[in-house]
């Protein structure tokens, strides 16, 4: 039988482990192999090969490899805390959300999350390492999985599969110890070499490498303001009684979810609010600059805020920084001979300095506007002048980064940071990425708006995330405000819009295995109608139907 790897082919017995092929193409790959995509489709290594075929590997440096670590970490991590506390001392062990490259662990039971107990969870983990011990898995009937975790009392896995419309599960166990995730899992603990694990606040932060490190653990990230919108969009989730899709999916079977749009929708209201009371009360705040990554609502957001700084009196004047791009023949390219728009090279830095700097000191100026098809920045007859209640609220992912105002008084600008940071999880152990969720709100309006396919927009996101982490995120620390833009129940709602699109995606593409992955998740969600969604909610910058102009 033979096996074509990356164009090596080599003949194997009928029926080989994919574990014994990667033993032979590992020196090929710079990090440890952890999965494989035979006939492209995504498998574990314990699985066989049976007839001729096309397989490559995947390591933590690919997106599925590094989600694989990451599941099989936590797995030991939940193992080694049962192990050490005592299963019947624990109330629950979850995963709230992501803090750099770790993941922030929350804890309750009839126990103290101490330095000592943590090390002692740390030192317990390391042993299951050492071990070498499997990771097995085994398909059960749906109605057997919500018996088995009611008697684990994993009451938030039992509630997510009363409404799964598969039959069967998988589950996983290690030691004994069973739970499900969603996504695959390394052979056996010996992979998961590189971990560390930390108190933190009043949790724990379990620590792991990064895609673009594999082998490395870096320090915890100083995002204390970070940490303290997530902490709070997660208690939101609880207050709302919507903490997992289980509990989200009960609200739309129980026809409640209105309720829990008006009152979601209420809650982001009433933060804008806020925000421009906020700024009233600093008469000298004459530039509102507002910065985050792809698709967080920055648009709807900036409307929505001009509209309550309106109700304090004050005259908003919107201005998109990508009106100051340098010209296309200026633009500087990538790596791969592209044109990068996320850099701030991009951006002619001078002109936006002079144009605010007369605007503060009250000149009339004429204003440009980009002209995408042309590549060519325009002026149009277009003129502003500040007045006395007259306020500026500027937009770009350069925004909070002083090196695009330098010039500007930092006493007039008031900074905003926008993200969609997902405060709703699939269950206690199985997170849901807030790149996730914004990848998805994009595939639906560059569907919608640009006539691009899913295939184009996952094929680009990788790019628009490497210029997040340059451009974005090492300055939302700085910003006077952080505004979570993610709806509890907008996946419900974007289900019906993204399916269509990701179901497009080629089988022999490249961006197929991320389609499918999205795919699987949407399917943990019940659908909702769209028709109840206020016409100025940030979702409908996504879905359509706004009544601004975004």
């Amino acid at each position: 039988m033979l096996i074509t790897v990356n164009g090596k082919t080599k003949e194997y017995p009928k029926d080989v482990l994919l574990l014994d092929v990667a033993k032979d193409f590992q020196e090929d790959y710079p990090h440890e192999i952890l999965l494989a995509v035979v006939n492209g489709k995504l498998q574990e290594l314990h699985q066989r090969v049976c007839g001729e075929s096309h397989v490559s590997f995947l390591t933590a440096a690919d997106k599925p490899g590094m989600k694989t670590y990451q599941r099989s970490a936590l797995l030991i991590m939940l193992k080694a805390f049962y192990d050490v506390v005592g299963v019947e001392k624990v109330s629950y062990i979850k995963v709230d959300f992501s803090l750099g490259d770790g993941l922030f662990i929350e804890t309750r039971g009839e126990f103290e999350l101490t330095e000592e107990l943590v090390q002692t969870v740390k030192a317990r983990m390391q042993s299951l390492v050492n071990g070498k011990l499997p990771i097995e898995k085994r398909n059960i009937h749906t109605d057997e999985a919500i018996e088995l975790f009611h008697k684990h009392k994993m009451f938030d896995k039992e509630r997510l599969f009363r409404y799964r419309r598969v039959s069967r599960v998988n589950i996983y166990s290690l030691e004994g110890f069973e739970d499900y995730y969603y996504g695959y899992m390394v052979h056996n603990t010996g992979y998961i070499r590189y971990f560390d694990l930390q108190c933190y606040q009043d949790g724990a932060l379990l620590l792991l490498p990064s895609q673009e490190q594999p082998e490395t653990i870096r320090p915890v990230p100083h995002r204390e303001r970070i940490f303290q919108v997530l902490r709070e969009a997660g208690q939101w989730s609880r207050k709302l009684k919507v903490p997992t899709v289980g509990y989200l999916n009960e609200q739309i079977a129980a026809g409640k979810i209105n309720d829990l749009i008006l009152v979601q929708e209420a809650l982001m209201e009433k933060k804008l609010g806020d925000i421009a009371e906020q700024i009233a009360e600093m008469p000298e705040k004459k530039l509102i600059m507002i910065a985050g990554p792809s698709s967080s609502g920055k648009t709807t957001f900036s409307h929505r805020l001009s509209v309550q700084l309106r109700a304090k009196g004050f005259n908003p004047h919107p201005i998109a920084v990508d009106n100051y791009f340098v010209n296309r023949s200026k633009t500087p390219r990538d790596e791969k001979g592209d044109y990068n728009y996320e850099c701030l090279e991009a951006m002619d830095v001078e002109q936006f300095n002079k144009d605010m700097t007369a605007l503060l000191a009250g000149e009339t100026v004429a204003m440009p506007t980009y002209n995408f098809i042309t590549g060519e920045r325009e002026y149009r007859g277009n003129t502003l002048t500040l007045g006395k209640e007259d306020i500026l609220v500027i937009e770009g992912i350069h925004c909070l980064n002083e090196a695009l105002s330098y010039s500007l008084p930092k006493e007039n600008k008031f900074k905003i940071y926008i993200s969609a940071l997902t405060q709703l999880n699939i269950d206690g152990h199985n997170r849901i990425p807030t790149t996730d969720g914004r990848l998805i709100r994009r595939i639906v309006r560059d569907s919608r708006t640009r006539g691009a396919s899913a295939q184009r927009t996952i094929q680009m996101w990788p790019s628009v995330r490497r210029g997040e982490e340059a451009n974005i995120f090492p300055f939302q620390e700085e910003a006077d405000v952080i505004f979570n833009s993610a709806l509890v129940y907008e996946l419900a709602v974007l289900k019906q819009y993204a399916e269509p699109a990701l179901f497009s995606v080629p089988r022999d593409s490249a961006e197929y295995q991320e389609a499918k992955s999205l795919l699987k998740f949407l399917d943990y969600f019940l659908g909702i109608s769209s028709e109840d969604i206020p016409k100025n909610s940030i979702l409908r910058e996504f879905i359509g139907g706004s009544c601004f102009k975004v």
